[in-house]
């Protein structure tokens, strides 16, 4: 394909730099200064290649790769990806072998990744032929740190994202799988063509449904699967897998957790192949379940079954799916996705509220700009190597047309959401880009109805805000809605009235859609075109006409903002008491009306400029304002119309501004005056914004302005000298700045050509015709003669004040410091960089560190400055004036134009304004041409904060001395914000914590006497560091840390230290906490691969451009391996002399308790897995875990237990018979043992076996015990404690303690601590602890049996691999643990058996059931002997499934046992065994599953046991219905029934337990009086209703039902209805796909419409509204006509005898009545809206009025119903009736009046 079309059409395709680049930012070229870039982004390339390639070939990984591949980062987000395509290549295959680096540091792993992710973004740049990576480097490297084996026990710490998760502490490696997931995603399209099979042997092994790995395979699939891959290979690819996942998928039922990936990985597949995979057949299964997943509630009883609110479809996958199902031949998808939504549509209304909206919102929301996207990939997208769509399977006009109608109804419902109206403004955006001609007319309904209703400002400013978003498709000339544009000018006149000052968000909206049609809108009158040109056509002639409203649309504008400003001043918003600052609402409203004007003037044409500039001039000069909010409101609006054309503006303001100044300041007096006129003030205030307007105008009024500057300035009022120095300020900055000076929607003005044509015109790019305002040198001149009379002489006179010379009052001060501080926010700029040498020796390198240099377009002009540090000394207490120097110094290092947090809320803004205005569809940044211009001003702006690793110089040392001065000073507020500057500072000037560290250091240590408590305090908080931001105290360099850490435990003995004082125990908290919170792992052993050196040698070869120096020589390569070396093994020396220190310090005796928590805490921080723990801190550990401190013990138990030893080979492989229990085949001698081969893992063998499968070898002889000789000095100390019985003692004593009565539970800690003891050191310990555990077995006490339980679970896991020759030993356990275990559980309390229950399943997980053949046998036991009681029973039964669940498809044996055990006990008599029986049963039975490919399993099968149940259970069903009275006794029949009924209730119990593990078709289920089993029935038939169904079980299900249908009982036939509701709902396409089951529910529902019992028929009248509602019925002429037929039945007239006996129940009255409800479903169907039959039901059912009863009552609750919902919206709603009919309605709907 051509490279054209991937540069797009406005970049240049001339080689720069002799290479053609692959696709750079297009802003750039529109800078003033482009022509100077191209030179610069070639020499910074060819410098970052240099010395990254020598960074990677001097194996120097820090700080030389870290530092270079982030200069790497900001040349991406300057220049973007101007670099070849070899250089591309290149820099993605060395960030991939980084970031797969073994032994890589998590953080560095982290940045690289970053790095990488912005490497492949723009997919479209590499094809698969360019590049193609190696999958299994990444898969370790994710299974590294997803699956971390360490990371639980604390050995490795993964980054955090501090911003996001700052409040919460979540698991660390949370935030870095979201980062891995991403880069997985992004380098999944560059995996081989073969990577697919590979990855399939590597997972399938895995796919054991019952198990938790299956989450793992199929999670994994989701993320590597590769699905963009060309046609050709589509066999290598999805073919391989999409059969064999989509029938597993089609296969589970229960929704489990792993579900979700699988519904992402065909999301991908469909999206990434449209066309080439035929959803077809699965299209009705697809849309069944994503209707399920939305968790809407249903029918009466409106459970939700748990699992659904758990395991939900991610949104953004399921439109990503929908979209690609959607057309094709016959567009199949598009029919369900009509369906989906009407039958979901009601949840959309505003009455309608739950949990469930948030889903459905986002499901509205995205879906359009999905499609969008597709639309945009089919139609417009530039061609590429990803493969295109089929024209086959393109969406057509018509197709789209289909789709917004299915959409927009619920858009129109979700416009007036209780959350909001952003999500159906979004999708309105987007489905006008699609059809505007669908969807923009409906809006504009509400929107012409809302902006005349008075009483409902809620639905204004929903209509505005959906306007808002559909204001390019509504004025865009070349598109479906011509006629839209003959809105403009009525909607804008319309909004006006929401310019009220009574109603904030009215107001902001109405500010927010001027702006936006004004934007889009050149206001110019064209009334005279038509009689000037032939050329237009009827709409544009009419547009001409109406554009005559534009200048009374500006003057009305105009008017309410004034009226506004009246009803904002100071007097009439305030008491006299209250503050005279502005409010945050003020605030707002302020820049919504100041950009509004803003927009407005610049859009206007120079005709209604004039009249407008002029309406304002003798607005703001005709009254006097106050400064704090009218005032400001109004500047605001005078600066918004300066900035649109000067000249005008400036030669009606300055004059008029200056000559008021002048005459009120000739007075002598004023110069000394504290309180000044307002007159003076205003006119300040109101000079000050003008001048915020193009610097050349402003040469023309030099003179004035300097006079009123030089005057102002210095007068005494501090608000006089404020807005004085914003003068000042404005001034330097309109001269000293570059920035564009006009944003109009088309360049060249609007003189030209016809205005009405430019309506929504996108900027060109290539032609954006930018105006920027350069300094010339005459603004160069006046800026520095400006700063030579008013700068000069301030900091002279600070110098003489500093010098003593001639001293000044403190206000004297503060005022020179703010003239010095303005005057540095107004010409910083122009001002010299702070220069000078760098500080030297902070970090070794053999790579260059330098700062990037970038051009700005201001060439800096040198002058003198002095830095006003001497201040510190004599003025501490002067707050006021240490504020502004601390303001000065930051902006003397970090300001340059313009404020980081500035730009960041400018680029915030951009980027909301761009959403909401953007042109999705076709894309090539069709955006307007004043957001375009904002666009290119951010990059120049962006290119002055680019100050990525700074040099350190000695300049910013001092300033950061006098910071850290500062910062310990004695009053807290500047303490406060100095810290906040020298942690910005430490954080942007390369390694210059460094150099800070020891001296903020020195103000903690014990040794500084001086020292005061404030200097104590700040600096701690100068090691705390900024919330989210830099932080001295966890940075990650070995030499920091190494001296940090110590030092804060040794503050402890400080003399400045005490814990009395609140302030500094929380202090140390939070800094503890941010340790914890920013720590994570720091590299000790850096190595950099071969492969690695191979890339950066190909890179340092690549002469496009070419590297600027040399590439290292063979003496330095060997230097740098040297130097890599010793780094290490430093590395490792610091990393032990921490360890040390710290426990150095724990030996001190005075140190604080809350000091030795803090050394424990981080202690424990470095613990690592690639280092042994020094064995000094082994002892430590071992030592606390009999401390007195519970805290320090906690931290002991977690940190012990750590070394798993190896000895694995590979195995032979057999079917997996051999793998089950089997009680003929156990383990009992020395013989069998070794004969035996033990797989642990329970999901080897089940659904295939791996390639290579390692197993403990059998034949393997391991030594019994480690002697003691061979143990490392670690491992012996822990030998020795564990040896001493009083050190036992005092362990088991502490662990029995009971720490939080009643929510202590079974802590994996402490089990693992135990696990380790006995996997390393095998029995040796055991005879010492066995008195004690026997002992504390026997206590019933809570924790007694949960030390038991813990200890035991340790011993069985840690017996895992005691070798063959301890047998008689394991004999021995087992023969010491049986009777232990039995005591036990003889004890076992309420509080315990959930313990209990942990400690099994904990013991058996991931073990061969062969080996505990014993503990199984035991727990088999009689569970239910009856002996001790129900409780114990039910716990027993706990326990022993605790055990069986672990083991799975093992077990089929103990499950058949079990079974047949339970079986004659289902008739239990207590509530809490039958309830625990029925869990039993669930796990007995999840075996018994029908998955693709899958044998009848050999464990116990569902189908056999209900059969053999509902046989039991037949006595029930033998009557008719159970009545309430209570049978006879001793008959053999009540025994019968009693026992069924004893057996239905464990059942039941069964049933609710396993909902949605298995579907069976539901017994039958008689309703009983008895509560609980009432309750317990109608839960189960709720969830039962809820299950997904496959085609082949609706009949069988409808079956069951017209069984039903037809049984005397009335509750059952009712329970019918109920079940019927929820299932149809729940499996909506699946029944629809089947016409006939359509029809049999249809005859069901209306068989019941006929029943003799009235709340049958009710229930049949709800049933059909909701089936008619999701058009599952279709409501034709037909069933209208049949319902009509019934309700016209005569009812004979009862007379005499006939009424007495009640027959007037007849069967007439019922079918009249049955049809009148009917009529009463189609109504209600209906509930917001009014089809076209509508009116004619309604006058039918009003002729029921006057029937008799229950007729009148249904006739009056639908009526009633149809008023209530109808309600809001029946201004629309009446025009759907005739005169006549309105008549008739309104006597039924209103109450007579009593007084008629």
């Amino acid at each position: 394909f051509p490279l054209q079309n991937l540069q797009g059409p406005y970049l240049p395709l001339t080689p720069c730099g002799g290479f053609v680049p692959q696709k750079g930012i297009v802003y750039n070229s529109l800078l003033p200064y482009a022509d100077k870039l191209d030179q610069e982004a070639t020499e910074l390339l060819s410098e970052i290649k240099t010395n990254l390639c020598r960074a990677v070939l001097l194996r120097e990984l820090w700080p030389g790769v870290a530092f270079w591949s982030r200069k790497l980062f900001s040349f991406l987000k300057l220049y973007g990806r101007r670099f070849s395509k070899e250089d591309h290549i290149l820099f993605i295959k060395l960030l991939y072998e980084l970031v797969t680096l073994p032994n890589l540091e998590p953080n560095m792993m982290q940045c690289y990744a970053r790095l990488l992710i912005q490497l492949l973004k723009k997919k479209e740049l590499l094809s698969r032929d360019d590049l193609q990576l190696p999958w299994r480097p990444l898969y370790d490297l994710y299974e590294r740190v997803i699956y971390s084996k360490t990371e639980h026990l604390g050995l490795i710490w993964f980054p955090k994202s501090v911003c996001v998760f700052v409040h919460i502490c979540l698991c660390s490696r949370l935030f870095f799988f979201v980062f891995l997931r991403a880069l997985v995603g992004f380098i999944a399209r560059y995996f081989p063509s073969s990577s697919t099979k590979e990855m399939l042997d590597e997972w399938r092994p895995l796919l054991c449904v019952f198990d938790v790995v299956m989450q793992k395979a199929i999670s994994n699939m989701e993320l590597f699967l590769p699905t963009i891959m060309p046609p050709g290979e589509h066999s290598h690819g999805f073919q391989l897998w999409f059969n064999e996942l989509m029938n597993l998928w089609m296969a589970v039922q229960n929704q489990p957790s792993w579900e979700g990936h699988l519904v992402n990985l065909f999301a991908r597949l469909a999206n990434d192949n449209i066309g080439y995979v035929d959803w077809t057949p699965y299209i009705p299964t697809i849309f069944t379940r994503i209707l399920r997943s939305l968790n809407l509630p249903v029918g009466v009883s409106q459970i939700v079954a748990p699992r659904y609110l758990t395991n939900s479809y991610d949104i953004g996958y399921l439109v990503l799916w929908i979209t690609a199902l959607l057309g094709g031949a016959g567009n199949p998808a598009q029919k369900e996705l009509t369906c989906l939504f009407n039958s979901i549509a009601s949840f959309y209304h505003p009455s309608n509220h739950g949990r469930w909206q948030s889903r459905l919102m986002r499901l509205l929301q995205r879906l359009p700009v999905s499609v969008v996207r597709r639309v945009h990939r089919e139609r417009h997208a530039a061609p590429s190597w990803i493969t295109v769509v089929p024209e086959s399977h393109r969406l057509s006009d018509a197709d789209l047309q289909e789709f917004t109608r299915s959409l927009t109804g619920a858009a129109l419902l979700a416009m007036f959401s209780k959350t909001g109206s952003t999500d159906a403004a979004y999708a309105f955006q987007n489905l006008a880009l699609l059809t505007p001609q669908l969807v923009i007319p409906p809006v504009l309904e509400k929107t012409y109805a809302a902006i005349e209703t008075l009483t409902e400002p809620h639905t204004l400013t929903a209509t505005l805000s959906c306007m808002i978003g559909m204001a390019r498709s509504l004025v865009s000339p070349n598109n479906h809605y011509p006629e839209g544009r003959a809105h403009v000018l009525p909607l804008l006149m319309g909004s006006l009235p929401g310019i009220d000052p009574n109603d904030f968000s009215k107001c902001m909206i109405t500010f927010q859609f001027i702006t936006t049609f004004t934007a889009l809108v050149p206001l110019v009158d064209c009334s005279s075109a038509p009689f000037q040109r032939s050329d237009l056509t009827e709409i544009e002639k009419d547009l001409c006409f109406a554009s005559a409203g534009f200048e009374d649309f500006v003057l009305q504008f105009l008017d309410r903002c004034f009226a506004l400003i009246d009803s904002s001043t100071l007097e009439q918003t305030r008491d006299e008491t209250e503050t005279d600052t502005q409010t945050h609402l003020e605030s707002l409203v302020e820049l919504g009306l100041s950009s509004t004007v803003s927009t407005i003037l610049t859009q206007c044409s120079p005709e209604i400029y004039k009249v407008a500039l002029q309406k304002l001039y003798n607005f703001a000069t005709s009254s006097i304002f106050e400064t704090c909010v009218s005032g400001r409101m109004v500047a605001d609006m005078c600066r918004a119309a300066a900035k649109c054309h000067p000249a005008e503006s400036l030669r009606l303001f300055v004059p008029h501004c200056c000559s008021v100044i002048s005459h009120i300041t000739d007075n002598d007096e004023l110069q000394n005056e504290e309180g000044l006129d307002k007159e003076l003030l205003w006119n300040l205030q109101l000079l000050s914004e003008v001048t915020r307007v193009d610097g050349e105008q402003l040469l023309k009024y030099q003179g004035d302005l300097e006079l009123i500057l030089c005057v102002c300035v210095r007068l005494r009022c501090k608000h006089a000298y404020t807005l004085a120095c914003s003068l000042l300020e404005h001034t330097l900055r309109s001269l000293s700045l570059i920035y564009p000076t006009e944003y109009r929607s088309t360049s060249g003005g609007f003189n030209t050509d016809l205005p009405i044509r430019d309506w929504g015109r996108a900027g060109d790019v290539a032609n954006l015709g930018v105006c920027w305002h350069v300094p010339s040198q005459e603004e160069v001149n006046f800026v520095f003669q400006l700063l030579s009379r008013l700068l000069r002489p301030e900091l002279e006179r600070i110098r003489r004040h500093v010098s003593g010379v001639q001293p000044m009052s403190r206000e004297e001060l503060l005022q020179s410091l703010a003239i010095v501080q303005h005057c540095l926010l107004g010409a910083g700029i122009m001002l010299p960089p702070l220069d000078g040498p760098h500080v030297p020796d902070l970090v070794p390198s053999m790579v260059n560190l330098g700062e990037i240099k970038l051009h700005v377009g201001i060439e800096y002009i040198k002058s003198i400055f002095l830095y006003p540090d001497h201040i510190l000394e004599h003025s501490e207490d002067d707050t006021k004036s240490l504020f502004v120097i601390i303001k000065i110094i930051s902006d003397l290092m970090f300001f340059r134009g313009t404020h980081k947090k500035e730009f960041d809320s400018r680029w915030k803004s951009f980027t909301l304004v761009k959403k909401s205005m953007e042109n999705r569809l076709h894309g090539k940044k069709q955006h307007i041409r004043a957001l375009l211009i904002d666009r290119v001003l951010l990059q120049h702006e962006m290119r002055k904060l680019v100050v990525d690793g700074s040099e350190y110089k000695v300049v910013h040392q001092e300033l950061l001395c006098d910071l850290l001065l500062l910062s310990t000073s004695t009053y807290s507020q500047v303490r406060s914000r100095a810290q906040n500057v020298l942690t910005i500072a430490m954080g942007t000037f390369s390694f210059s914590y460094r150099d800070m560290m020891p001296r903020i250091i020195q103000l903690l240590s014990p040794q500084h006497t001086a020292g005061t408590q404030q200097q104590f305090k700040g600096a701690l908080y100068c090691l705390l560091g900024a919330h989210c931001g830099f932080s001295v105290a966890s940075v990650r360099d070995w030499d920091c840390v190494g001296e940090v850490w110590p030092a804060l435990v040794r503050c402890g003995l400080s003399p400045s230290m005490t814990l009395e004082k609140l302030s500094i125990g929380c202090l140390l908290d939070d800094i503890t906490d941010r340790i914890h919170r920013q720590h994570d792992t720091i590299g000790i052993c850096f190595t950099v691969s071969r492969s690695c050196v191979q890339v950066a040698n190909q890179i340092a070869h690549l002469k496009s451009p070419m590297p600027c120096s040399e590439i290292p020589s063979k003496e330095e390569v060997k230097e740098g391996i040297q130097r890599q070396r010793i780094r290490n093994v430093v590395a490792a020396r610091k990393y032990e002399k921490l360890v040390n220190d710290l426990l150095d310090c724990l030996e001190d005796r005075d140190l604080p308790w809350k000091f030795e928590h803090m050394a424990t805490d981080l202690l424990a921080l470095l613990l690592r897995d690639d280092h042994p723990l020094p064995p000094d801190a082994v002892l430590y550990f071992t030592q606390s875990l009999v401390h007195d401190s519970i805290s320090i013990r906690k931290v002991c138990i977690a940190v012990c237990g750590i070394q798993d030893p190896e000895g694995v080979c590979v195995g032979d492989r057999e079917a997996n018979r051999w793998l089950q229990y089997d009680s003929n085949n156990l383990p009992l001698s020395q013989e069998q043992w070794d004969s035996l081969q033990f797989v642990e893992k329970t999901h080897w063998g089940y659904y295939s076996w791996p390639r290579e499968m390692m197993i403990y070898a059998a034949s393997e002889k391991p030594q019994d015990d480690l002697p003691y000789e061979e143990m490392s000095e670690g491992e012996k100390i822990i030998y020795e404690y564990f040896s001493d019985p009083e050190f036992i003692v005092q362990l088991i004593e502490f662990l029995s303690l009971e720490e939080r009565k009643g929510k202590d539970s079974f802590n994996p800690r402490r089990f693992c601590l135990f696990k380790g003891l006995f996997r390393n050191y095998g029995d040796i310990f055991l005879p010492l602890m066995w008195p004690h555990l026997e002992r504390l077995a026997s206590d019933p006490h809570e924790s007694s049996q949960r030390c038991v339980c813990e200890i035991t679970a340790g011993l069985i896991r840690g017996s895992k691999h005691w070798s063959f020759s301890k047998v008689l030993e394991i004999h021995t356990l087992w023969r010491l643990l049986c009777p232990l275990i039995r005591t036990a559980l003889a004890n076992i309390t309420v509080e315990t058996f959930t313990d209990w229950g942990t400690c099994i399943a904990t013991a058996c997980e991931g073990r061969d059931p062969r080996k505990l053949h014993w503990l199984f046998e035991l727990l088999m036991e009689s569970p239910l002997s009856g002996e001790s009681g129900s409780f114990r029973d039910a716990s027993l039964l706990y326990v022993l499934q605790g055990g069986l669940a672990q083991q799975q498809w093992r077990v089929s044996e103990l499950l058949h046992r079990l079974l047949a055990y339970l079986e004659p006990k289902l008739t239990q008599v207590y509530k809490n065994v039958r309830e625990r029986i029925g869990s039993v049963l669930t796990y007995i039975f999840m075996i018994d599953v029908s998955l693709p490919h899958t044998r009848p399993t050999s464990s116990p099968h569902v189908a056999e046991f209900v059969t053999r149940v509902l046989e039991r259970l037949k006595p029930l069903t033998s009557e008719p219905e159970i009545h309430n009275h209570v049978h006879e006794e001793n008959t053999q029949e009540t025994d019968e029934r009693t026992q069924a009924v004893k057996l239905l209730k464990t059942v039941l119990k069964w049933l609710m337990a396993s909902a949605g593990r298995t579907f069976t078709t539901p017994p039958t289920v008689p309703t009983t009086s008895y509560d609980e089993m009432k309750q317990d029935a109608r839960t189960c038939l709720s969830l039962m209703s809820q299950g997904l169904l496959y085609p082949e079980h609706i009949p069988l299900v409808l079956s069951g039902l017209e069984e039903m249908r037809g049984s005397r009982s009335w509750h059952a036939r009712f329970s019918v209805l109920t079940f019927l509701q929820i299932m149809v709902f729940y499996n909506l396409f699946t029944v629809l796909s089947l016409p006939t089951e359509v029809l049999r529910v249809q005859k069901l529902v209306m068989q019941l419409l006929l029943d003799e019992q009235l709340e049958v028929r009710d229930m049949a009248c709800t049933t059909l509204s909701g089936l008619l509602q999701c058009q599952f019925i279709p409501l034709d002429s037909s069933l209208q006509t049949q319902l009509q037929t019934l309700s016209q039945t005569c009812v004979p007239k009862a007379r005499g005898e006939l009424a007495s006996t009640g027959t007037c129940f007849s069967s007439h009255l019922v079918r009249r009545h049955a049809g009148v409800l009917g009529l009463s479903a189609c109504i209600l169907s209906s509930p917001y809206d009014v089809p076209q039959w509508m009116p004619q039901i309604l006058m039918e059912l009003s002729e029921h009025l006057n029937d008799p009863q229950p007729i009148e009552m249904t006739v009056k609750k639908t009526l009633s119903e149809f008023r209530r919902t109808h309600h809001d919206n029946w201004q629309g709603h009446r025009q759907c009736f005739t005169d006549d009919q309105l008549l008739v309605l309104t006597n039924l709907l209103v109450s007579p009046c009593y007084y008629a």
